[in-house]
């Protein structure tokens, strides 16, 4: 995956346009990481605030779209292609502001750019 591709959404997710994700659960390879608080797009980084409650000590973590392998709007689920694990030792997400700072944003977008890939399942 390319460095631009981590924010956009993957072909296969089932993501579209317009589609309110608010609420939805996110759910890492090995469980649940919390839910999505908002979804933005600051200089072209499309991507996730996601709000993990007591899983993280309340805090909420910034998660590229292009890490998520399905949305499924009727069970209100987004599906990510990485471990708990990794989404918690992503760059830190401590303020709104840094949703619009173009070197936090290229920082997360790195780190998850170089996770090792998944192999994908189809149910």
């Amino acid at each position: 995956m390319t460095t631009d591709r981590i924010w956009s959404y993957a072909p296969d997710s089932a993501h579209v346009e317009g589609q309110d994700l608010t609420n939805c659960v996110v759910t890492a390879a090995d469980g649940v990481i919390g839910h999505v608080d908002r979804e933005a797009v600051h200089h072209d980084m499309r991507h996730l605030v996601v709000d993990t409650g007591v899983w993280v000590f309340g805090r909420s973590v910034l998660v590229p779209v292009g890490v998520v392998t399905g949305v499924d709007i009727d069970s209100r689920t987004i599906t990510l292609a990485c471990s708990r694990g990794e989404v918690k030792a992503a760059p830190r997400f401590r303020t709104d502001s840094e949703t619009m700072d173009p070197a936090y944003l290229a920082g997360v977008g790195d780190y998850y750019h170089r996770l090792p890939p998944r192999e994908t399942t189809t149910a």
